[in-house]
């Protein structure tokens, strides 16, 4: 409901049920930007407003149990729920829960207003960890996301609006932050992109990328600022742009500022490839390629790559304004730059200090 606050003090901690039955009936949500009715995510609230999750106290998925060795044995009903997807099948008509294996999300707000996650430890995600779909309005403040089974992106906002993501630490299987607004005909029949979204003195643990756009980036991506952010570990892109030839939408005014990473595989990569995401399970498809314009880094600084940035562009439709602008990197291992079908790339005080083989 609206007005509540679920605050846990100093030392509470909040288990949840492994048992798959406590998370029916169905309800409405998005699996990977698709839209259906599957087992309720563990913190759930839908079309409500002002409300909170604060404390210092700490919630547990207990997704380790039993959801997250579901992953294993998911293809079948994700190709179901894709095909329906595609095939513009009416939402009511699309039923999980019960008897598949899509694992449920940890804590999804969905079309609601003013929400305020802050302060709580969040531990063993059976999913993504915090995903506001369809949310105005978010706060999401001194967070930290221990969280190491698969998929647990820590922060997914998607098709949201006014989100400002500070002061948090992310330790995760997947992506400390992925940012999307839906998948293929569901995101261009609604058209509801995130935009707006604020990322600063966050601390990255994670085990794959920084910060993610994408690949669910259908209904589009706008007005991304990361500042005052840090890696200091191991990752592999501090910051990837990701789409494929299916995913159509935009991503355009995405900023990277004063940011330090210790090793990463790519400093910035932009993919407009990403086949492994859709080629085997779309023999057939609608081709809608993705504009990207306006992807800026500047003042960030990295211990070791294999590259400091990777560009590749779609002959089709080349991303645009690229800029690139005091980055320092130690050891560059592989190269230092690749660029393909990128237009106005501006490169200023791209500095490396030694090459390895």
């Amino acid at each position: 409901k609206s007005n509540v606050n679920i605050h846990l003090e100093d030392g509470a901690i909040l288990n949840f049920s492994s048992n798959q039955e406590d998370y029916l009936p169905a309800v409405i949500t998005r699996w990977e930007g698709t839209e259906l009715f599957n087992y309720s995510p563990l913190i759930y609230a839908y079309h409500v407003q002002n409300i909170a999750l604060t404390g210092k106290g700490t919630i547990n998925g207990n997704g380790s149990k039993k959801f997250s060795a579901w992953a294993d044995n998911q293809n079948i009903d994700k190709e179901i729920l894709r095909r329906m997807g595609r095939e513009n099948l009416p939402i009511y008509r699309r039923i999980f829960g019960e008897g598949f294996r899509l694992r449920p999300g940890f804590i999804e707000p969905y079309g609601c207003a003013n929400v305020r996650i802050e302060g709580i430890t969040i531990k063993d995600s059976p999913f993504w960890v915090i995903h506001p779909i369809f949310c105005n309005n978010v706060i999401v403040r001194d967070v930290t996301v221990d969280s190491h089974n698969r998929n647990n992106d820590g922060c997914d906002p998607e098709s949201c609006s006014n989100v400002l993501i500070e002061g948090c630490t992310f330790s995760t299987g997947d992506d400390a932050i992925a940012i999307k607004s839906g998948r293929d005909n569901d995101a261009w029949r609604i058209g509801q992109p995130t935009e707006n979204v604020v990322i600063r003195n966050c601390t990255f643990w994670s085990k794959i990328n920084g910060v993610c756009i994408g690949s669910e980036i259908s209904g589009g991506i706008r007005n991304i600022y990361m500042h005052d952010c840090t890696a200091p570990n191991s990752v592999m892109r501090l910051f990837f742009v990701k789409t494929n030839h299916r995913r159509g939408g935009f991503i355009e005014n995405v900023y990277m500022k004063n940011v330090k990473a210790g090793t990463a595989q790519r400093v910035l990569e932009i993919d407009t490839e990403v086949l492994y995401q859709w080629k085997d399970l779309v023999p057939t498809y609608e081709e809608r390629i993705t504009r990207i314009d306006g992807i800026y880094m500047d003042k960030v600084t990295c211990e070791s790559a294999d590259a400091i940035y990777e560009l590749k562009g779609n002959s089709k439709l080349p991303a645009k304004n690229v800029m690139i602008r005091d980055v320092k990197v130690g050891e560059v291992k592989e190269f230092v730059k690749k660029v393909n079908n990128v237009e106005n790339v501006v490169e200023k005080n791209v500095t490396y200090d030694r090459k390895g083989k």
